[in-house]
């Protein structure tokens, strides 16, 4: 295996083929040093300094950044084609190209497929809709160079083979798992062709009471929510730690434990409104006090036409008609008219005066409304309970259009109008607040005092440290979710935090931690469809071939689940089974109509070796049942 990266990602997938999978990894990187460490700046600079020397010191104690590390480590500043042939690209059987930059990987990826046809390529892109054609030209290329397809990937959904090509983005990874751990009761959504599957905290059930499985449960929670054995559940937490993929009985026998149950979602939040995102409502046009001023004139014409209308004894609709050329100073002069219709006119003049600046105001207002319907909002007024965003680069554009999705109101803070979110946010008809976080009022202006959690998400460790700290003193149980650039300095943080607020809600994540197993995966030749964390856990989701695994084939659902390791849980149905009516005896027909994939299998259900499913597996559970079995023997 071959990793080639410029950032913490390429170093934790090295060390994920190597620890969990057992693999011989080759590492490309640039040389040590380029990178210059940013300085702590702003209003918390003496308390983000310090936790940063105790978070600092905490990481140097551990000593194991990333375990396992890689068997063979080269220093390059690109993926040249003199450095992808000293990585031995030629006999690699998998290739990692996780730059940040995608010109690079898609540049690297051109000449690795050249040097090795049956490569599998695995590429970090953002861009989906260029993925989808990159990954299309390097399958094409693949095919006219070895003269057949591409391994045994044959269409959407099989399981990548020699010669295949993967397109990933470690935001679409990631960006799930951070939006769901901003909210408590929020389920933890995992999204991928087409596929939504929602994983739901519940708390623990009462005496007497059974608590809801759903689809399944995928976990049982730690025996402590605060401080879950000290190793913040993590796998070394033991026994109260969080169990990953219980069987019936633990279940049973967990008293006051969470659970975390899979259910299976349909519906992901209300659609975007087609053709009126620009269009603002009526209320919108006008500001309260224009509408106030407004409605008092109306009231003024109104009373000058009744008074007209006693003083001449004219009809209503005369009275109100006159009236309005007094109004607009049209009327004939009334100076042969009685004291009291003089005294009227006049009256209406002023009224006319006081009304041509309420009508020019109202115009420029409406027309301020139309063109600013499609610039940023700001804020409404009365805002609560909502989540503040910080940072519109690639995780917080994906995260915001997830919490979106899932219905919950938003307001983003971005020092950059040009950012590469600020698009999505407009498209969104999201607030967003521009200034930089470190600076007096930004927060403020984000409604951070009644805001229900803070997302830290911007690419600078120590503005998301900073935000965080200032966010506690305004409001200290504030939940906070932080976005970090390593996943030992996430831990770190967390824990220090997790002191100093004991009764406040605190995560810090690891992009890198939470996209990891999936580009390790798709290097393994394998489909993974997404990730989710339990705790500081995490639970794959895979779709397997039934076929040449012997734990799978010819077992039922119930023999083949092992407990702490894998779990099948849906069955994939082709079209031509569906229109059957159902592929075997246990499958209801009018499931199977519904989706492709027929949830709620039962136990006696027997596997066969043309059925593909899809499974929850532990990232070590799916290294045993799917890894390259003779490669592990020879580890061994």
């Amino acid at each position: 295996m071959v990793v080639c990266g410029d950032d913490g990602l390429a170093h934790r997938l090295a060390a994920e083929l190597r620890g969990v999978y057992r693999e011989q990894v080759t590492l490309v990187v640039p040389p040590a040093g380029q990178r210059v460490r940013q300085p702590v700046v702003g209003r918390a600079r003496a308390a983000s300094a310090a936790l940063l020397d105790m978070v600092n010191a905490a990481v140097n104690r551990t000593g194991n950044g990333d375990p396992g590390g890689a068997d063979r480590e080269l220093d390059a500043t690109e993926p040249a084609e003199d450095v992808l042939a000293e990585a031995g690209v030629e006999r690699a059987t998998a290739l990692a190209l996780v730059y940040d930059d995608d010109e690079t990987n898609i540049r690297a990826a051109l000449t690795a497929r050249r040097l090795n046809p049956r490569l599998r390529l695995v590429l970090r892109l953002y861009n989906r809709r260029l993925g989808q054609h990159i990954e299309e030209l390097l399958d094409q290329s693949a095919t006219l160079a070895t003269g057949s397809g591409p391994g045994s990937a044959s269409g959407s959904g099989s399981v990548a083979g020699a010669g295949s090509t993967t397109v990933l983005s470690d935001a679409d990874t990631a960006a799930p798992a951070l939006a769901a751990t901003a909210l408590v009761g929020t389920s933890k959504v995992v999204e991928t062709d087409g596929l939504l599957l929602r994983a739901v905290e519940r708390n623990p059930p009462r005496p007497g009471e059974v608590a809801d499985p759903g689809l399944c449960t995928l976990a049982l929670l730690s025996a402590t929510s605060n401080d879950p054995a000290g190793a913040d559940g993590s796998e070394g937490s033991g026994e109260q730690g969080p169990q990953l993929l219980p069987d019936a009985a633990a279940v049973e026998a967990a008293t006051g434990r969470g659970t975390v149950a899979l259910e299976q979602v349909s519906y992901s939040g209300p659609p975007l409104p087609a053709g009126r995102a620009g269009v603002p409502a009526f209320g919108e046009l006008f500001s309260r006090r224009l509408r106030w001023s407004l409605a008092g004139l109306a009231a003024c014409v109104v009373a000058l036409a009744v008074a007209l209308m006693l003083v001449t004894g004219d009809h209503p609709l005369h009275a109100t008609y006159v009236t309005l050329l007094d109004l607009f100073s049209i009327n004939e002069p009334a100076h042969n008219k009685d004291t009291g219709r003089q005294i009227l006119q006049l009256l209406s003049g002023f009224v006319g005066l006081l009304l041509l600046p309420v009508l020019l105001a109202a115009v420029l207002e409406a027309l301020g409304t139309f063109r600013s319907a499609s610039a940023l909002r700001k804020p409404p007024r009365g805002l609560g309970g909502h989540v503040v965003l910080l940072g519109l680069g690639k995780i917080g554009t994906r995260v915001l259009t997830r919490l979106r999705e899932m219905d919950i109101p938003v307001v983003c803070v971005e020092a950059d109008p040009e950012a590469r979110g600020m698009a999505t946010a407009r498209r969104l008809r999201v607030p967003v607040v521009l200034g930089d976080v470190t600076q007096e009022g930004v927060l403020e202006a984000a409604k951070i005092h009644r805001a229900h959690s803070l997302l830290a998400l911007t690419s600078v460790d120590t503005t998301n440290l900073e935000a965080v700290l200032y966010a506690r003193s305004v409001r200290s149980r504030l939940r906070v979710v932080l976005r970090l650039y390593d996943d030992d300095f996430a831990t770190a943080v967390y824990r220090t935090l997790r002191a100093a607020h004991p009764g406040a809600l605190t995560r810090s994540r690891s992009v890198t931690h939470l996209a990891a197993p999936s580009f390790a995966g798709a290097m393994m030749g394998r489909q993974i469809l997404g990730a989710i964390p339990v705790e500081r856990r995490v639970l794959l989701f895979a779709a397997v071939e039934v076929a040449g695994h012997p734990q799978l084939e010819g077992k039922t659902v119930g023999e083949a689940f092992r407990a702490g390791a894998w779990r099948v849980l849906a069955l994939e149905v082709s079209d031509g089974e569906v229109s059957d009516g159902g592929r075997a005896e246990g499958v209801a027909p009018e499931r199977a109509r519904e989706s492709r994939l027929v949830w709620e299998l039962p136990d006696t259900y027997v596997l066969r070796g043309s059925d593909r499913v899809v499974l929850a597996a532990t990232r070590r559970g799916l290294a045993e049942l799917l890894g390259r079995r003779a490669r592990r023997g020879a580890d061994v």
